[in-house]
């Protein structure tokens, strides 16, 4: 079955299921499942890109199913829940929430001597905002975004410290998710980029 035939039938008609308003979360699960597959190989850079950008822009739940249809069942079940409160706390040590990790709304993060790494290439997004109360001294907080990841730092109370933010995508894709950092840092930075991988270059054409 191809793209339009998935697209096809009773289910997109108005009323239909597919023809439903898709929601943050619903766009937000596509693009796991893309990235997912594309990490597995099933899909090449340059088609996660596309896919990525479509899946953010689309309406109804019907373009989003049309994004996937070529696709085995790689998304699997979602966490039940998400934490309302989720806390790191370290001393001297590196700490990394990486592939599938949920992010909750709000992030307590008490850390000194070491560093802290947010993956959020690959993250299971359930709400549109994420707050960040950092306590930090003499370490780094990482974060690795993706296109629609917003990460505003102007709350952030700074001392000899260093807060670089790489945005991730084009000024003009939907925010599917806005990471406000608030608190202290000090002696210590804050850097926010998209990943480097060979996964998201292109391959220059002859």
């Amino acid at each position: 079955m191809d793209r339009g035939e998935a697209m096809s039938g009773d289910l997109t008609k108005p009323g239909g299921a597919l023809a439903l308003r898709a929601s943050h979360a619903d766009r937000d699960r596509v693009v796991d499942v893309l990235s997912r597959a594309a990490g597995d190989g099933l899909l090449s850079a340059e088609e996660l890109d596309e896919r990525v950008e479509a899946a953010l822009t689309a309406r109804t739940r019907g373009e989003l199913a049309a994004l996937t249809a070529d696709l085995p069942a790689l998304s699997g079940v979602l966490p039940a829940a998400v934490k309302d409160v989720a806390r790191i706390e370290q001393r001297g040590a590196s700490v990394r929430r990486g592939d599938g990790w949920v992010v909750p709304r709000r992030l307590e993060i008490d850390s000194s001597l070491g560093e802290v790494t947010l993956d959020f290439t690959h993250a299971v997004l359930t709400e549109s905002t994420l707050r960040i109360d950092l306590d930090m001294s003499h370490g780094a907080l990482r974060l690795m975004t993706r296109p629609g990841i917003v990460i505003d730092a102007d709350s952030l109370v700074t001392e000899f410290a260093d807060v670089r933010i790489r945005p991730a995508g084009r000024p003009e894709t939907p925010v599917v998710l806005r990471v406000e950092i608030a608190g202290r840092l000090s002696h210590g930075r804050v850097l926010a980029r998209p990943p480097r991988r060979r996964l998201l270059r292109r391959t220059p054409k002859p």
